[in-house]
């Protein structure tokens, strides 16, 4: 068993006590659907997210800091191999942050829950924006959108004035103003790979009395990724993440309550190469050249 204390886990990721001012957190390769997980773990589906994050996270450095301190192996504590096979490229170390209760949603494109509500009310969020939208349509700039952290089932989208009353308007302002910044670098760096990002989630927290940007960042995970050239408003474009998966899930019949079916193994591979395209297509690197 390792030395290291485990603290928590959750659908993909597992974290662990690695000092008194910091934590190793793990991307498993889990994969859920519908709320649930699935048996199937997907190949490399958590080194792109490690190497993914951390590749944003030096792209946005001057925006704020973060709370990244190594995902080299060598600088893990103690115990941290003993954890199971692959966990060094799937794991980074980091400092603890005092994190927001909100997640911090950004939208440069209508879809998922925003198209939902903006094409039964005419609102994202209850705000008021353009008219004649059509699914998968750009915004004429980015919204930022804030939900709340629900401990079970679904975040609940919230306004921002909603926000304000949880946080404080300054702290509000603050998280709406980096978070737009940061998706828009994104969107700038991944049009240069033919890829749009339609949407993110940043988490954010305090460090040292600093907002800083935790846990994962403009990965697919967190983030709808499209290819440029399948874009087409009306349509809802293939997506660089689990929609393989979801689509054959929708496919079979299943009630998508617990247990679910398994995976056909053309599916696992499919959406590994999704992952592993995402990241390689954005940061112009391969995916050996990270740790394993």
């Amino acid at each position: 068993m390792s030395k290291l204390n485990h603290i928590y886990s959750g659908k993909v990721r597992d974290i662990y006590e690695a000092g008194d001012d910091s934590l190793l957190m793990v991307a498993s390769d889990r994969i859920s659907a519908f709320d649930v997980v699935l048996e199937e773990p997907i190949d490399d589906k958590g080194r792109v997210l490690n190497a993914m994050t951390c590749y944003w996270l030096e792209e946005l450095t001057d925006l704020a800091p973060n709370h990244l301190i190594s995902a080299d192996p060598a600088d893990f504590p103690d115990g941290w191999d003993e954890l199971g096979k692959g966990i060094g490229g799937r794991a980074m170390l980091v400092r603890k942050a005092q994190m927001l209760p909100i997640e911090c949603i950004v939208r440069g494109y209508v879809s998922g829950s925003a198209w939902k509500e903006y094409s039964k009310n005419g609102t994202i969020h209850g705000m008021k924006v353009q008219e004649g939208l059509q699914e998968s349509g750009r915004l004429e700039k980015p919204l930022f959108t804030p939900s709340t952290k629900a401990t079970e089932g679904h975040d609940e989208n919230i306004s921002f004035e909603q926000a304000c009353d949880m946080i404080g308007k300054d702290v509000a302002d603050k998280c709406r103003q980096l978070c737009i910044a940061a998706y828009e670098r994104g969107v700038k760096r991944a049009q240069e790979a033919g890829i749009i990002i339609a949407d993110t989630k940043f988490e954010l927290g305090y460090i040292d009395g600093e907002l800083s940007i935790c846990d994962e960042v403009l990965t697919p995970d967190s983030s709808r990724f499209w290819p440029a050239i399948s874009w087409e408003p009306g349509k809802n474009p293939p997506s660089f993440d689990k929609q393989p998966v979801r689509d054959w899930l929708e496919s079979s019949g299943w009630d998508k309550k617990p247990p679910p079916p398994s995976l056909p193994s053309y599916v696992v591979r499919e959406t590994s190469q999704r992952y592993r395209s995402a990241y390689e297509l954005i940061s112009g690197k391969s995916l050996e050249s990270w740790w394993r």
